[in-house]
């Protein structure tokens, strides 16, 4: 028996090995394919075309722009309102994971900790929800777009995949659907009313600002007005 097992879970064992080195082999590709060609399509648009929830429109617009062609208080909005130390950590903020621990532990409404480039991998490669294989998942799509981009690759993508509003993906088409304008020429109130949406752009809408919207601006504005242009220097290395 013990010989008749070995030879039974010896070809299982190398198929297992050479699954995981295909999937670790096209994975590392397809991240540095991204690092440079702008995608054509991402995760997060597929499953809500395919599975579209409550107030989706029946077409999606998007307009992809070059980072040159954002305004710089729209990158740093993002920053100021999702990811405050994006220029620093190595695509985890472990302090900001230690506080939403403890914040949670204590009972209070559950935070998340998620950075930028956490939330690129996940726009980008994978599906909502919380099971602990997408996760794992997120973490190793995380690691391999710090290895392989530079922070000014994953902000820009990040601007332009995500969604603003109900069908709205990018910067560009939510500076035009919402303000009339083109991403570049978005203002600092602007981009802070943009960048207030993003935990749940199905419930709150930028134009017209909802009282959490105007109060959420307003302090993402004054947390761009602490973080500076210095902060986008260090995004640019």
């Amino acid at each position: 028996m013990p010989l008749l097992k070995r030879y039974l879970f010896r070809p299982v064992g190398k198929a297992l090995l050479w699954l995981a080195g295909g999937w670790i082999l096209f994975s590392l590709l397809l991240v540095l394919l991204l690092r440079f060609v702008d995608p054509p399509i991402w995760s997060w648009l597929i499953q809500r075309e395919l599975f579209p929830p409550q107030g989706y429109p029946e077409s999606f617009v998007h307009d992809w722009v070059a980072r040159e062609r954002i305004s710089p208080s729209m990158q740093l909005a993002v920053i100021a309102a999702e990811d405050q130390r994006f220029p620093e950590h190595s695509g985890f903020d472990f302090k900001a994971i230690k506080r939403a621990l403890e914040h949670n532990l204590d009972g209070g409404r559950v935070r998340g900790a998620s950075t930028l480039t956490q939330q690129t991998a996940k726009n980008l490669f994978l599906w909502s929800g919380r099971s602990w294989v997408r996760k794992g998942l997120e973490a190793w799509f995380a690691l391999l777009l710090e290895l392989c981009w530079d922070k000014g690759r994953i902000l820009e993508v990040y601007l332009n995949i995500v969604e603003f509003g109900p069908g709205i993906y990018g910067v560009e088409a939510a500076a035009r659907h919402f303000y009339g304008v083109p991403a570049a020429n978005l203002s600092a109130w602007q981009s802070a009313r943009l960048a207030a949406v993003l935990p749940n752009p199905y419930r709150y809408r930028a134009q017209p600002p909802s009282s959490y919207v105007v109060r959420r601006g307003r302090w993402i504005g004054q947390q761009m007005r602490q973080l500076g242009s210095v902060t986008l220097k260090a995004v640019d290395g």
